[in-house]
C-alpha cells in the first residue's frame, strides 16, 4: 500500500447527545461503537466523543448525564487499544471520568475557563489539551458577535489560554489551539479567520480546525441548509486548513475528508 505524504491528522466526530445540530440522537449503546469503528475504518486518526452539544441556543447538560453518555462508549472503545480518545467537554468532572476510561486528549471549547480550577485538572490529568476561541457561551454567542480585529483578538486570547495553561503546569508540548470557526462569530469573521490560518499556526502550537458542516457554509451556499448537505464546503475548509499548516481537522465527513486531503498531500509531494 501507497502511504500518503503528512497532511493533517483526522478528528473524526462522534456526538452522544440527542441535540447536536448535525447528528444529534443517532448514535447510542451498541449505534454509537459501530459508528466509531465505521469512522476509523474511514480513515479517522482520532475520535472526538461529545456528550453535550454545544451548537449556538443549546441548554447545558448535568456532569452526570454527560459522564454516563461518554464513559461506557470510550471504555468500550479503548479496550484492547485502537484510535486516541478525545472527550468534548467543558467540565472538568467529565475530563477525568473520560481519561479513566481511557481518553487522552481534552478538547474544551471554553479552553479551561468554564471551572474555576479546570487548569490544574489538566495539568494534573497530564493529557493533551485543545484550547478553543469562544466569544460568548453557546446559549448566546451567535446574537450579536463583534470584534475590532477578530485574528488578533483571537490569537491574543489563544497565547493567554495557552500561557494560563502551562502556568498551571500543563506542559506546552501538550496544548493545541484551535479558532473556534462558528463559535461567537459571524460569516465575515469565520472567513477572515480561515484566511489567516497561517497565523494562527505560526503562534507555535499545534493547531486544530473545526469547520466541519457549520452555517456558515450554508451562508455562502444557500442550498445547503440542511448539516448532511455541507460536505463539500467542509472539505474545502479542512484544505484550506491544511494549505495553512494545521496539525488535525475535526470532521464529521470522516472518509471524503480523508481521501481529499490524501489527495492534495499527494499533489503537494509532486510539485
Amino acid at each position: 500500500m501507497i502511504r500518503p505524504p503528512r497532511r493533517p491528522a483526522v478528528m473524526g466526530i462522534l456526538n452522544l447527545t440527542p441535540d447536536s445540530f448535525s447528528d444529534g440522537g443517532l448514535y447510542e449503546g451498541a449505534a454509537a461503537l459501530a459508528q466509531a469503528r465505521r469512522l476509523v475504518d474511514q480513515g479517522a486518526d482520532i475520535l472526538d466523543l461529545g456528550g453535550e452539544s454545544t451548537r449556538p441556543g443549546a441548554d447545558p447538560v448535568p456532569a452526570e448525564v454527560e459522564i454516563a453518555r461518554v464513559t461506557p462508549v470510550i471504555a468500550a472503545l479503548t479496550r484492547g487499544g485502537g484510535s486516541p480518545i478525545s472527550i468534548d467537554t467543558m467540565k472538568p468532572e467529565v475530563a477525568r471520568a473520560a481519561m479513566a476510561a481511557g481518553a487522552t486528549i481534552w478538547n474544551d471549547v471554553t479552553a479551561l475557563r468554564y471551572a474555576a480550577g479546570a487548569a490544574d485538572v489538566a495539568a494534573e490529568l497530564e493529557c493533551q489539551v485543545v484550547l478553543m476561541h469562544m466569544q460568548g457561551e453557546p446559549r448566546t454567542m451567535q446574537a450579536a458577535p463583534h470584534y475590532d480585529d477578530v485574528t488578533a483578538e483571537v490569537c491574543a486570547f489563544l497565547l493567554a489560554r495557552a500561557d494560563a495553561a502551562m502556568a498551571a503546569g500543563v506542559a506546552r508540548e501538550k496544548i493545541w489551539l484551535d479558532p473556534g470557526i462558528g463559535f461567537g462569530k459571524t460569516l465575515e469573521h469565520n472567513l477572515t479567520l480561515l484566511a489567516d490560518l497561517d497565523k494562527i499556526c505560526a503562534l507555535g502550537f499545534p493547531v486544530l480546525l473545526g469547520a466541519s458542516r457549520k452555517r456558515f457554509i450554508a451562508a455562502l451556499h444557500p442550498a445547503a441548509e440542511i448539516p448532511d448537505a455541507r460536505a463539500p464546503g467542509s472539505i474545502a475548509a479542512a484544505l484550506a486548513g491544511a494549505e495553512a499548516g494545521v496539525a488535525a481537522v475535526r470532521v464529521h465527513d470522516v472518509g471524503e475528508t480523508a481521501q481529499a486531503l490524501d489527495v492534495w498531500a499527494a499533489i503537494r509531494a509532486a510539485r
